[in-house]
């Protein structure tokens, strides 16, 4: 097992099975969900609008992509649209964007041991 049991907020991964964090509300999500499942992956899910995820989760989840935080938000989703503008926030500023809009950060985020992924296409998850 990756990650440390002594520092909460830290994502711990398994070379044994998938983490996916996923919006239960999105199409991409649910298509990659029931991919996974017919494929008998094993799989951890995370439903990112249920759990919410700390600064150091959202952090590492994009620095594990090799993304800057801001990179996580979905800028082309209506509801970032609807709440904002294009914005020069900091990264703080983007972990709270996200932590109170989880359905604006780009996902499923499929993770397994060292390797991490942005899920494009439900079919994605047998990359990993």
């Amino acid at each position: 097992m990756q990650g440390s049991k002594s520092n909460p907020g830290v994502i711990s991964t398994s070379d044994g099975q998938i983490t996916l964090f996923y919006n239960s509300r999105s199409q991409r999500g649910k298509q990659t969900l029931v991919y996974a499942k017919t494929h008998g992956l094993p799989l951890e899910k995370i439903d990112l609008l249920k759990t919410p995820l700390t600064g150091t989760q959202i952090t590492e989840l994009a620095k594990r992509l090799g993304l800057n935080i801001e990179e996580l938000v979905n800028q082309q989703h209506y509801k970032y649209r609807k709440k904002f503008t294009a914005q020069s926030f900091t990264s703080e500023d983007w972990i709270t964007v996200i932590q109170n809009h989880p359905e604006i950060m780009k996902q499923p985020i499929a993770l397994r041991g060292n390797k991490t992924i942005l899920v494009e296409t439900p079919t994605d998850i047998i990359r990993i």
